[in-house]
């Protein structure tokens, strides 16, 4: 990637040399711009941090209130050393971000994750016309093809219903950031009482101070008696799957929101009783079109099914395609918050 010397790939992530910035590094660096709060793309021991204002709080909750951080918003410029560096709204999570750099007539985008479907919560996606675009491909298989999510929650809200009318609880295990909001956002909350694991609850409340909607549910806290939690849904993350924390909320049934939910099998390799397909990353269409929107003659790949969709891109697009070996993770099921 050094050829283009506006964004390179270097032991500590994308880096661009003109402005001396690094994009979602993943070790310590003097000057990182991030494209949003997951764990995998924001970590700790920059000295300084550039990312947007609705990424402010939840970044000091997981961070620490003592970090270096300037916020901006979305199409506001900075000019660092001659670059031109813009934020553009990705869809992924609130405050998510696509990193436009400019320098010399000459377009880069660092595009983070993304989705293109409007969730309601974020920001919806926007293509921005580049040279260079880099770009995930968590799901750049074929195969996966999203239902609107429109349908998607009306199956949970279904799922719940039912199971509130055979005095069972419901728990959605969901990623703390993005995918609990997003869901919280769309329950029919006439079925039930809402109730949130302390990480979420955390979460929401960092999102709230910085302006973003989600509806501000109930903490889960011991004080509260358990006949509260009759017929209620309950979002919890990941880790919580399998643990004493749960035994409150007995008698319920359990689900899993992911794009994994996708694959045959997953549901039952996770050890819950159903599985939703609900991702925060583009699918394989989706994928498709926000490259072919930002016109880019070059677009490097990171993390997922590289291969596969990189030939694709070379072979029908007629775009070349490199891949990057990166640090990102995407939708792992293994993360709480990605």
């Amino acid at each position: 990637m050094s050829e283009s010397r506006l964004i390179e790939l270097t032991p500590y992530g994308l880096y661009c040399p003109m402005a001396g910035i690094f994009i979602d590094p993943w070790r310590p660096v003097d000057k990182a711009v991030i494209t949003h709060a997951h764990s995998d793309h924001a970590r700790w021991g920059m000295k300084s941090y550039l990312a947007h204002k609705h990424s402010q709080e939840v970044m000091k909750l997981r961070l620490g209130n003592d970090i270096s951080l300037q916020t901006v918003s979305y199409d506001e410029a900075v000019n660092i050393n001659g670059v031109r560096v813009s934020l553009h709204p990705a869809g992924h999570i609130p405050g998510s971000s696509q990193v436009r750099l400019e320098y010399q007539g000459k377009i880069a985008v660092v595009s983070g994750d993304y989705k293109l479907e409007n969730d309601g919560l974020s920001e919806p996606f926007e293509p921005v016309r580049c040279h260079e675009f880099v770009s995930e491909c968590t799901f750049g298989l074929p195969i996966y093809k999203w239902q609107s999510q429109s349908e998607v929650f009306e199956k949970i809200n279904q799922w719940w219903k039912t199971n509130a009318e055979n005095n069972r609880n419901s728990i959605i295990f969901a990623y703390s950031l993005g995918k609990a909001q997003r869901i919280i956002n769309h329950l029919e909350t006439s079925i039930g009482e809402v109730f949130a694991h302390g990480a979420i609850w955390n979460t929401n409340q960092a999102l709230l101070a910085n302006g973003v909607k989600v509806l501000d549910v109930q903490k889960v806290a011991g004080e509260i008696p358990k006949s509260r939690f009759k017929g209620a849904l309950i979002i919890a993350p990941p880790s919580a799957m399998g643990t004493p924390w749960l035994k409150k909320f007995a008698p319920f049934r359990t689900a899993i929101c992911s794009g994994w939910m996708n694959i045959r099998g997953a549901r039952r390799r996770r050890a819950a009783d159903t599985g939703f397909v609900l991702s925060d990353h583009a699918d394989w269409e989706g994928l498709i079109a926000a490259i072919q929107a930002t016109a880019a003659e070059k677009v490097y790949l990171t993390h997922g099914n590289t291969a596969v969709f990189g030939r694709y891109l070379e072979e029908v697009e007629k775009i070349k395609a490199v891949k990057l070996e990166t640090l990102f993770q995407g939708e792992n099921s293994n993360l709480d918050d990605d």
